[in-house]
């Protein structure tokens, strides 16, 4: 019959050989020049997609640019066809008064003469 103490020893030790084992394993996968390739290629596919997101961040941009001055020159000529308008009302609305004036004028003149 084994005793506790001799079981928990042997478990202790197969851990420690297990976790050992595996820092080997691990050691070796990183000194392997297949996974230093594998790393590199990763690297490689990461810069590609950082230029390509910064290629269209920079896209996105030039066209959030773009629509905006599109629109400002669009508001530009909305403001222009607007103040267009308001000087033709005033124009028109001068040219009545004008109008109005000439006959009240003349008005006053056909009663001077009587």
């Amino acid at each position: 019959m084994k005793s506790k103490d001799a079981d928990f020893v042997e478990r202790r030790a197969a851990a420690r050989d297990a976790k050992a084992a595996l820092l080997e394993k691990v050691k070796a996968k990183q000194n392997d020049p297949a996974a230093e390739a594998r790393r590199a290629e990763r690297a490689a596919i990461v810069a590609a997609r950082e230029e390509r997101e910064a290629a269209k961040r920079a896209e996105a941009e030039k066209v959030a640019r773009e629509n905006a001055e599109r629109e400002e020159a669009e508001k530009a000529a909305k403001q222009a066809e607007e103040n267009k308008l308001i000087s033709r009302m005033v124009e028109d609305e001068a040219a009545r008064k004008a109008a109005r004036d000439e006959r009240y004028a003349a008005r006053k003149a056909r009663k001077a003469q009587r």
